[in-house]
């Protein structure tokens, strides 16, 4: 995984392009993580049927592959781009498919922003959607503050989700 960041910062820093995408793992995927100090494959545990050992046992994996992006972001914080760091001119979406994958529920699905999208992005701000509430909505504010703004739906979009702390909790 640090391989795979280490080549899309030097993608970044060396302008090779300007988006890249990095899926860190199939959702059905049967790979272990023995770095979690985990012997159960990823898939499997997933399955956990709200038992709390099984639930712990599938934290550690998800803990582990959460945990590589701080790497990531260290390395996009130090390598700089002219007078700001590449972390600072850039807008990283980080999120999952499933909400809860024992149930394979695609609602409500945790979702990150990470870097300041050259000054788009305020930080440290925590927004909860309504329980209804698309993740595509966020999809098209972004691509509207990227200046798409012909773009009147994406995906499943209902509209735009305010990014604004007016429907925020600030994070401490």
């Amino acid at each position: 995984m640090k391989l795979m960041f280490d080549i899309q910062v030097l993608a970044l820093q060396t302008d090779m392009t300007r988006i890249t995408s990095f899926k860190t793992g199939r959702d059905a995927q049967n790979r272990v993580f023995p770095e979690c100090e985990s012997k159960q494959p990823f898939h499997p545990a997933s399955h956990h049927g709200n038992r709390e050992e099984r639930i712990m046992e599938f934290n550690k994996i998800c803990k582990f592959r959460v945990g590589q992006l701080s790497y990531f972001l260290e390395k996009m914080k130090s390598t700089m781009d002219g007078d700001a760091s590449l972390l600072d001119k850039t807008l990283i979406i980080w999120g999952s498919p499933m909400a809860d994958p024992n149930i394979h529920n695609h609602r409500r699905c945790p979702l990150v922003l990470l870097g300041h999208a050259n000054g788009m992005l305020k930080g440290n701000l925590h927004l909860k959607a309504a329980d209804s509430t698309p993740m595509a909505n966020v999809m098209l504010t972004l691509l509207h503050q990227l200046g798409l703004d012909d773009m009147k739906s994406f995906g499943d979009s209902t509209g735009e989700f305010s990014l604004s702390e007016l429907r925020t909790t600030t994070v401490a």
